[in-house]
């Protein structure tokens, strides 16, 4: 092959692959190009989107606030209204006895009686002894007006004639005292004396108690005891099971120094003594009333600071906490307050959002109260 075709043959090599070399460039940069393009055009277009909101569901249901008499609970025990213990006004030997223990008595019945001995037959001389006095003093008071007796003298007669029947009036209260009566209605709790006892001035008879009314006692912590006032009602449930009402009838005004509280009684009727005495009881006592929300006790939560309250759903969707007090726990739901008058409050997803979080909220009304 001579030396021209040879050259010709490269230069030939050499133009093709040249030529192939810019085809490929080309595709490259159309190919870079284009990458290019769709990169900067996304770009662009993720500019103009703004990026999406996570906002949270929650369901609210509206509560209105509604009166509510509230409550003091006290425990105590049932009281008799009265007890007296009897006791001998003089010396004597018992002579009769009228009641037993568990008697019922009314005022002025007897219980026990002394023997009389000579005390009639004392009376009968002092009251003779006034006779005799009368007789003197008429006959001085006549002569007087006659002018033949002193003034004096008609003074000491009328003086004798007074200790004659002073004499004549502390027989007839010693007589009276020979006689234990019932000083008021109530039963014989406990009576001690018998026939034949030989009772000294000042030695017991018998105990008398009266438990109509009676009364249910306890003691009000300072902190309540002004929310109650004499005259206040109030409901007694005791241990046995009997539910009683009545009225605030007396609150101390010095507190225990030990556990600083105000005795307060309860006085309640008792007609057939069914109630008895030193009965455990827990007494309710109603006081003023206040604006209050009832609701489920499972609506309630805890903040990042641990207080106990409610979350609701207020302007713009934005969730407020609301602190709140529980003022009753009842069958019917528990009765708050620390509320706003009407209220949209959170009852599904509380515990999901926080103080300032926007939310959804779907109205549910069938927990709202009525």
């Amino acid at each position: 092959m001579n030396r021209s075709i040879i050259i010709a043959i490269v230069i030939a090599v050499v133009v093709v692959g040249w030529i192939a070399s810019g085809q490929f460039a080309s595709l490259s940069d159309t190919s870079s190009g284009d990458a290019s393009a769709a990169i900067n055009e996304n770009a662009v277009n993720d500019k103009t989107e703004s990026p999406k909101e996570n906002v949270m569901g929650v369901r609210v249901s509206t509560f209105i606030a509604q009166p509510r008499q509230q409550e003091v609970i006290v425990h105590g025990k049932t009281e008799a209204f009265r007890a007296v213990e009897l006791k001998a006004e003089i010396a004597g030997r018992v002579a009769k006895v009228y009641v037993d223990d568990g008697d019922r008595v009314k005022v002025g019945d007897p219980i026990v009686s002394f023997d009389v001995k000579d005390n009639k037959a004392k009376l009968a001389e002092a009251e003779a002894l006034v006779r005799q006095r009368e007789i003197e003093h008429k006959a001085s008071k006549s002569l007087n007006k006659k002018g033949f007796s002193a003034d004096t003298t008609l003074a000491g007669t009328q003086a004798q004639l007074d200790s004659a029947k002073a004499q004549v009036l502390a027989m007839r209260i010693r007589l009276q005292d020979l006689v234990i009566n019932a000083p008021f209605n109530g039963y014989i709790e406990e009576r001690v004396a018998e026939v034949g006892d030989f009772v000294k001035d000042g030695n017991p008879i018998a105990t008398i108690v009266q438990s109509d009314p009676l009364l249910v006692t306890g003691q009000i912590s300072e902190l309540q005891v002004g929310n109650i006032e004499v005259g206040g009602e109030g409901t007694a449930t005791l241990v046995t099971g009997e539910k009683v009402s009545g009225k605030i009838k007396y609150i101390g005004n010095t507190a225990d120094p030990a556990t600083r509280t105000f005795r307060v009684e309860l006085e309640v009727p008792n007609k057939d003594y069914k109630l008895r005495n030193g009965v455990t009881s827990e007494i309710v006592f109603k006081t003023k009333s206040i604006m209050a929300h009832l609701l489920s006790p499972a609506f309630l939560t805890l903040n990042d600071k641990g207080v106990l309250g409610l979350r609701a759903v207020g302007g713009d969707d934005i969730v407020d906490f609301y602190p709140v007090k529980i003022h009753a726990d009842t069958p019917e739901g528990m009765w708050v307050g620390g509320l706003p008058e009407t209220v949209n409050l959170i009852v599904v997803g509380q515990d999901f959002v926080r103080e300032g979080d926007h939310v959804k909220a779907d109205m549910y009304t069938a927990e709202a109260n009525k």
